[in-house]
């Protein structure tokens, strides 16, 4: 079941990463500032999460060529009443997430880590990952891997189907104590090539990380297909919507 929404959850800082290129998008337009629903991808996402009560500040990481594109365009268009802070990118997106924290710097507070083109994320989502982290120290959301698997060798020759059961898909926003992720990042340092989210640098320090049940909804924009599929999900009023499986999962699958 997926937990409840405390009234004392506690306040946090958000770092939205924002940097990629999108080379998957096939475009010369960054996949942040390309439109849905007539605003900029990542101006939706700044909204959710001005929204959300626990937010106390954003630190949104771009690349740093496109900070004044990013203050005449994209902030004046989310319209956010928390205060956002324009952080420069890196490398990668570990690269990225680094720089978010040090320009946080939020001892012994919580933050949340987000990616920048997903936004149709709801702020109750949010704050469910802030709540469970908060007494964890670690909770992300997830939901449960819908499809057959299969592990492919060289020459596309199936080599075997995964077993799905255990099997969740990982998302984001991703919420932490600070000092955990901090020393997460920190410990992975030049290790941590490969590593595609927060949580798993959290996992090498043999720390748990709590899953909370998210939504299908929660797309991360990585190419056009996506984009379409998000509009439609905007015209069909169906944002912020958790799948009814995934709130009574048990475990079990049809």
């Amino acid at each position: 079941m997926n937990p409840t929404i405390r009234s004392d959850t506690p306040t946090a800082r958000a770092i939205i990463v924002a940097a990629g290129r999108g080379v998957r998008m096939q475009s010369d337009n960054r996949k942040q500032y390309m439109t849905l629903g007539g605003l900029p991808v990542v101006s939706r996402t700044l909204q959710a999460f001005d929204r959300c009560e626990a937010i106390r500040e954003i630190y949104l990481v771009i690349p740093r060529a496109d900070f004044r594109f990013c203050r005449d365009t994209i902030l004046p268009v989310a319209r956010s009443t928390t205060p956002v802070h324009l952080v420069s990118g890196g490398t990668e997106r570990k690269d990225s997430v680094y720089n978010g924290l040090l320009a946080a710097d939020c001892k012994d507070e919580m933050v949340v880590i987000h990616d920048g083109v997903r936004p149709l994320i709801v702020p109750d989502q949010i704050e469910m990952c802030i709540a469970v982290a908060a007494t964890s120290g670690a909770g992300i959301l997830a939901i449960p891997v819908k499809d057959t698997l299969k592990r492919v060798h060289t020459g596309f020759v199936i080599d075997a189907t995964v077993q799905r059961e255990s099997l969740w898909a990982a998302q984001t926003p991703q919420a932490f104590q600070y000092e955990l992720i901090l020393e997460a990042h920190q410990a992975g340092g030049n290790h941590a090539d490969g590593i595609t989210d927060d949580a798993q640098l959290v996992e090498r320090l043999g720390r748990p990380v709590k899953i909370i049940p998210g939504s299908y909804m929660n797309l991360k924009i990585t190419t056009p297909e996506d984009l379409a599929l998000a509009e439609a999900i905007l015209s069909a009023g169906l944002i912020g919507e958790v799948d009814s499986r995934i709130q009574g999962f048990e475990g079990s699958r049809g």
